[in-house]
């Protein structure tokens, strides 16, 4: 086995190749006519014995043994065949054949519930369990990821690895790790980063080609790879709620005291412009004070009216 740029590759891999199949309607137009023989030659048993005992034998035998080389395709199936411990070949196409009655049908994941002997072809869904990693800065996080993947070279899966269902589990898990170590769950102040929350198709397309890398050898295709939970490990949830609570308050108040300033200054300027009043600068500094008051103010202000002079 060779490692090179992080990608496992096995120098023995063996190549997908189809295996010889014949039509299974003709074969069991032959199966049928094997066993009328066999049937005609019985009464012959009576009136000579010996000659026909051993074809009647022979006959029955052969179609016994050709039985079970017939195979039943759905589409997006594909039945992977070995001959005496080689490779015999692998049967994609949907249909009825028929194949030497010798092989065997190999799936290494039969094991599982649901899985039989045949490999299917068809689009299937990963959803592993939540687990507990660290971000780019540390945190605690558990996050878990949904992978859409498919079979496309079945000698590859078959061959190359022990069980392809449980190898391509094993590398997710491996590779969300891989991923949430380079990127930090949320994004900095000046948000100029990616993030895990926050670039949630940048972070599919980097966690897609990190599973696809470790799933070449296996003969997988990954379709598509999302995260599917994000959320900070229950003993720092709290602290970091609050974190984000500041920043939020923090940001907020940034986008209330620029809109304050930017209408004091435009009521000072329209004061000025239109000659309403004449203000020196202590009464500009104290209209600005009681303006950035009221428009900066968490609660309603209660204006005092004076009736005396301005000076």
């Amino acid at each position: 086995m060779e490692q090179n740029n992080n990608v496992l590759s096995f120098d023995h891999s063996v190549d997908e190749r189809s295996a010889r199949e014949k039509n299974g309607w003709a074969m069991l137009f032959v199966v049928i006519l094997i066993f009328a023989a066999a049937a005609a030659s019985i009464p012959l048993l009576w009136a000579i014995h010996s000659a026909f005992v051993a074809l009647t034998v022979v006959l029955i035998i052969a179609g016994v043994l050709m039985i079970p080389g017939f195979k039943l395709l759905q589409p997006n199936e594909a039945y992977v065949l070995t001959l005496f411990g080689k490779y015999y070949g692998t049967i994609k196409r949907d249909g009825f054949y028929w194949v030497n009655p010798f092989c065997s049908a190999v799936n290494p994941a039969r094991g599982t519930v649901g899985i039989a002997r045949k490999l299917s072809l068809k689009a299937m869904t990963l959803n592993n369990d939540r687990q507990k990693v660290n971000d780019e800065e540390g945190n605690p996080i558990e996050i878990s990821v949904v992978v859409i993947w498919r079979i496309t070279n079945t000698a590859r899966a078959v061959f190359n690895v022990n069980n392809y269902a449980a190898y391509l589990s094993t590398q997710c898990d491996a590779a969300i790790r891989q991923v949430a170590r380079q990127y930090p769950y949320d994004v900095s102040s000046s948000g100029d980063e990616k993030s895990l929350r926050g670039s949630a198709q940048e972070i599919a397309d980097v966690l897609k080609g990190e599973i696809q890398m470790r799933a070449d050898m296996a003969g997988i295709e990954i379709l598509e790879a999302r995260i599917s939970h994000l959320a900070y490990a229950p003993e720092i949830a709290a602290a970091m709620l609050q974190r984000q609570q500041a920043s939020a308050i923090i940001a907020a108040r940034q986008k209330i005291v620029e809109g304050a300033v930017s209408m004091v200054q435009m009521a000072l300027n329209r004061l000025s412009e239109d000659n309403i009043v004449e203000l020196d600068d202590e009464r500009k500094a104290q209209m600005v004070s009681n303006l950035l008051v009221v428009l900066c103010g968490n609660r309603d202000a209660q204006p005092v009216v004076g009736t005396g002079s301005i000076y």
